[in-house]
This record gives C-alpha cells, structure tokens and sequence, in this order.
C-alpha cells in the first residue's frame, strides 16, 4: 500500500487539472496562433507560467486504485499488475483464471 500522502496529493492534482483545464487550454491556443499580436502572445505567456504547477496534465501520477501503487500500472484496468493477480486468484475480475496447464 502507497503512502496516504502520496495518493491525496495525486488527487489533488487531478482536482486542479480539471478546474484549470479550460483556461489552460484557451492559454495555449493564444501562444501558438501566429496571427495574433507578439505581446498578446507574451501576455499569454505570463499567464500560463502563472498558473499552479500541479494543475498541469503532466504532474498527474497513474496510480491503483486498489493499492495506490505507481508502477506496473495496466491503464485500460487502472490498476497494478500485483492487484490483478490478486484480485484474479480471488475470482473477483470476470472472465480472469488463473493458467494451469
């Protein structure tokens, strides 16, 4: 089991990248348009590097939800290879045996 830190901090981040994310958005389409004014461009910018690191996509940790492991994540399950095997011996994951041959 992860630290409880850990995992609050992750969800955290995930709260702020969902409340930032159509500003952050806006933001970046105003600095890639060429069209637009250098300093409209620059005031951009400004904002966006203004804006709390952790609302960035980027910072988002995956993480089991099982376990709040880190690594060996499966995304398309959103947990770890530990918690499958787990779950799957249980018989608690349709359609999961355990291999024997």
């Amino acid at each position: 089991m992860a630290k409880k830190s850990s995992i609050e901090k992750n969800k955290r981040r995930e709260k702020l990248a969902k409340q930032y994310d159509a500003k952050r958005t806006a933001l970046k389409a105003t600095i890639m348009n060429q069209e637009a004014p250098i300093e409209e461009r620059f005031r951009a910018q400004l904002q966006l590097s203004g804006l709390p690191r952790n609302s960035a996509k980027t910072r988002i940790r995956n993480r089991c939800e099982v376990t709040g492991r880190p690594r060996a994540y499966y995304r398309k399950l959103k947990m770890s290879r530990i918690a499958l095997r787990e779950l799957g011996n249980s018989g608690q994951i349709p359609g999961v045996v355990k291999s024997s041959w």
